[in-house]
């Protein structure tokens, strides 16, 4: 399998460049059609991280996929940093569909998308949108409103999040009359902070060798707050949402009553929840035995419906 480092303009506007990678099957022929996957990272996330893996594995099961970093982050283009702003990391995914459409060895009328956490939220949220997607994968898949809204294990009521809309207001308002940005962390910074083992989990992912990234500071200025707390992931997914959908979530994770509501949100006519035995969330990023099982069940989902 090779790969090859690219960067392209977001057709979406706002003047931002992507950066991003392309992992080829093996014994590639350019001069055939190949079905291609958008491979979407979580929040706080980069191409490197756990997005790009499921990539690789993907392209290794004989699909073109791409690993890519949303606009403001990793090694995208975009002020401010680390920008996370849900309505443009779902339109990332269309800008890379664009890209996608300009390449002579991609058959168009076969892309599908996956991500990984929020960028599952993301992904299915961009099929809801634009329907160049024939098919959506997720992985510990998180609508990142509803977690800012309801909490980790969805306990919280919406009107709890108030403060934090409220705060997000009171940054911008700081910022453009000259204050710093003011950010938040979207993984925990120490050890200590972790309120749970998942949490634990997150911040040995994003602040230790396990997959840290230096283009992966895994925090999001506060301002967000005030795009991150309405947003909803799932919106018209019981109308729109009509591709066939493969959900895959740890059996043990906090988030999995999100993948639960997003298959039973799907308008879509084929759709499957798979439950991995024994992963939290943050393991179905990168432990051996559980990506072996969220592949093998991509890759089967994939080549029937687009492969």
């Amino acid at each position: 399998m090779s790969q090859q480092k690219v960067r392209f303009e977001n057709r979406n506007g706002q003047g931002i460049t992507l950066s991003a990678v392309i992992n080829f099957p093996e014994n590639f022929d350019k001069t055939r059609k190949y079905p291609a996957i958008v491979s979407t990272h979580p929040g706080g996330g980069v191409k490197e991280q756990t997005a790009g893996l499921y990539a690789k594995r993907l392209a290794e099961a004989g699909f073109i996929t791409v690993a890519y970093d949303a606009s403001y982050q990793g090694e995208s283009t975009g002020e401010p940093r680390q920008l996370e702003n849900p309505y443009i990391r779902t339109e990332d995914i269309s800008a890379v569909i664009d890209y996608l459409t300009t390449l002579p060895y991609v058959d168009r009328e076969r892309i599908g998308a996956i991500g990984v956490c929020a960028g599952g939220g993301y992904a299915a949220n961009a099929a809801i949108n634009d329907h160049r997607i024939k098919a959506v994968g997720t992985i510990s898949a998180v609508n990142i409103g509803a977690m800012f809204r309801n909490g980790w294990d969805g306990s919280l009521k919406p009107a709890d999040a108030f403060p934090m809309l409220m705060g997000g207001a009171d940054a911008r308002t700081a910022e453009a009359n000259g204050a710093a940005i003011s950010t938040f962390p979207l993984a925990p910074a120490t050890k200590e902070e972790a309120p749970n083992k998942e949490m634990e989990d997150a911040w040995e992912y994003y602040r230790t060798a396990r997959a840290q990234c230096s283009t992966a500071p895994s925090v999001t200025p506060v301002r967000c707050f005030t795009q991150l707390v309405t947003y909803d992931a799932f919106n018209l997914a019981d109308v729109y949402l009509t591709q066939p959908l493969q959900i895959v979530a740890g059996s043990e994770a906090g988030s999995r009553w999100m993948s639960e509501k997003l298959y039973n949100a799907a308008a879509s006519a084929d759709k499957n929840l798979h439950i991995v035995e024994g992963a939290n969330h943050m393991e179905m990023y990168d432990v051996p035995q559980y990506v072996d099982e969220a592949v093998g069940v991509l890759t089967s989902f994939f080549r029937k419906n687009i492969g």
